[in-house]
């Protein structure tokens, strides 16, 4: 038996062309328009194998959903190294091979996403977007898994599950609430740099194509002499960057909310290929207490000022996905994905990160995920790793004894591999804690990123907050106009002015990003049309 689609392609009998519809079981269908009955008004029968197959398939049709980053676009491509880190070797800091040659290419798969919302939201709904690229290196897969914006809300991933709980629908009424949102953001002040993007045009990006890319968490490269730095990863688009305000989104939401895919997708098929340039920012590997942040924080930019973007190599898109299930839905990503050369830092939230990823993948598309096309590596496969739902025989070297499923052996097992380069091996002391990191600065970046804002931005950023705090909780209003003040006397003075008058207390379920959401069940009953039973 053979899994080879040309195999199957030659077998048909002489009744069939190329176009001829089958079942799962390679049998023609003679008649896909009608059961068989007994008589043509029925009873259907049990034996319609045909009919049982195909309501039972469609009936299994979908997988979980993902709990965040449900509704995403993706597309095929290459990334093509430039050998060099700014003006030096890039086998200076890391030994990892698809950044050393220039000119030399990796395929990749890119997946885009929304975060919070499900998986047939609109593309206009203010939320940081997903930027997650799937590297087929020659030494396996490297998984680049970030966001349009550069930070985070939190910095421990121990909050991850009340965040997506906070931001996600109230489980009773099944409404995403303002009051909830900004609870939580109130309650955790590190978020306040975060929240400052998210609430400005740079909340919502007006396409895929247009938008920045980034790791968000620290990374370390390693060298061949087994020497570590940190590490940042950025995308910055060749097409610009452009940013929607709020009312320029729900004017796009009333006519298409599926605007982003549909952007991507068509530039793509018209041959306009979006590009991206990667850059890194690079510094020493150790705890830097000259700096007023620590470098670990993942809500926290490194400034451009005293770390330079430093050009690594491009990615251009240029073909999009056959079937958008297949694998742009069953695309599975993990910040564990490393290759050699590439490691980990001790950023709390990226460590949280690394095991609920393909912790995951592993529930919503299955144990054997890394199976799939999209999702395996374009390079030789030999594991004892075995069984589990909808495994198919692929993982085995073709000079593997069958028998030896387990390692060491004598007798043919598959072997360790050696070690491409000295080993990294970091001194590590301290005590077992459960602390806080000791410069948590949470609102001076804010601050600055306020400042930083063109007047237009900034302006749009107040009536932005001002349009979803004002209908909460007169607690939660007094605590954000507080970090607002802390970050810069402006941005606390406008924001507090702008809610002076709006309603004291109490939530209505509002959604984020719409101040005019209330009002939509009134509305929909009041324009409506009558019209008489029949």
């Amino acid at each position: 038996m053979t899994n080879d689609p040309s195999y199957r392609d030659n077998q048909k009998s002489n009744t069939e062309d190329n176009n001829t519809l089958t079942n799962r079981q390679g049998h023609p269908v003679t008649n896909n328009q009608n059961i068989r009955t007994v008589g043509n008004r029925g009873p259907a029968t049990l034996e319609n194998y045909d009919f049982i197959e195909k309501i039972s398939h469609f009936d299994r049709e979908r997988i979980p959903e993902r709990v965040v980053h449900a509704r995403g676009a993706g597309a095929h491509g290459y990334f093509e190294a430039y050998g060099t880190v700014g003006n030096e070797p890039v086998s200076k800091y890391t030994r990892a091979k698809l950044f050393k040659e220039k000119g030399k290419q990796t395929p990749v798969f890119v997946r885009f996403s929304s975060v919070i919302h499900g998986g047939h939201s609109p593309e206009t709904l203010r939320d940081p977007r997903g930027f997650a690229v799937k590297f087929y290196t020659e030494d396996g897969n490297w998984d680049l898994v970030g966001n349009n914006l550069k930070i985070f809300f939190i910095r421990d991933a121990i909050k991850f599950p009340d965040m997506i709980h906070a931001f996600k629908p109230d489980p009773v009424t099944n409404i995403q609430d303002a009051e909830r949102f900004f609870d939580f953001c109130a309650s955790s002040p590190e978020s306040f740099h975060m929240v400052t993007f998210v609430y400005s045009p740079w909340g919502i990006p007006a396409n895929y194509r247009m938008m920045q890319g980034s790791g968000v968490n620290t990374y370390k490269w390693v060298n061949s002499d087994g020497q570590a730095v940190l590490v940042k990863y950025h995308w910055e688009p060749k097409q610009g960057i452009k940013n929607l305000t709020q009312k320029e989104a729900s004017e796009i939401q009333a006519t298409n909310f599926n605007h982003a895919t549909q952007d991507l997708y068509q530039a793509i098929e018209r041959s306009d290929y979006p590009e991206w340039e990667l850059l890194v920012q690079i510094l020493s590997d150790d705890e830097h207490p000259e700096l007023d942040f620590d470098p670990l924080d993942d809500t926290k930019l490194w400034p451009e000022d005293q770390f330079p973007w430093l050009p690594v190599g491009k990615m251009i898109l240029n073909r999009n996905p056959v079937n958008y299930f297949t694998e742009v839905e069953q695309v599975a990503f993990g910040t564990g994905v490393l290759v050699d050369g590439l490691d980990f830092s001790d950023d709390k939230m990226l460590q949280g990160r690394t095991f609920s990823y393909s912790d995951t993948q592993r529930h919503r598309v299955g144990a054997n995920y890394l199976q799939l096309p999209i999702n395996a590596p374009k390079k030789r496969v030999a594991t004892n790793q075995s069984g589990g739902q909808m495994e198919y025989y692929v993982d085995r070297s073709p000079s593997h004894n069958p028998h030896i499923n387990y390692e060491p052996s004598l007798l043919g097992g598959l072997v360790e591999a050696q070690q491409a380069g000295k080993e990294y091996t970091p001194l590590i002391e301290g005590r077992l804690v459960r602390h806080s990191i000791d410069r948590s600065n949470n609102t001076q970046q804010a601050g600055d990123t306020y400042r930083r804002f063109k007047d237009w931005e900034r302006d749009e950023l107040i009536s932005n907050l001002v349009g979803d705090l004002s209908r909460c909780d007169v607690r939660i209003r007094d605590a954000m106009i507080a970090l607002a003040a802390e970050a810069d006397e402006e941005y606390g003075r406008r924001l507090r002015e702008g809610l002076k008058n709006s309603p004291k207390g109490g939530s209505s379920q509002k959604p984020l990003g719409n101040r005019n959401g209330d009002q939509a069940p009134d509305k929909a009953v009041n324009i409506a049309h009558g019209a008489e039973p029949y």
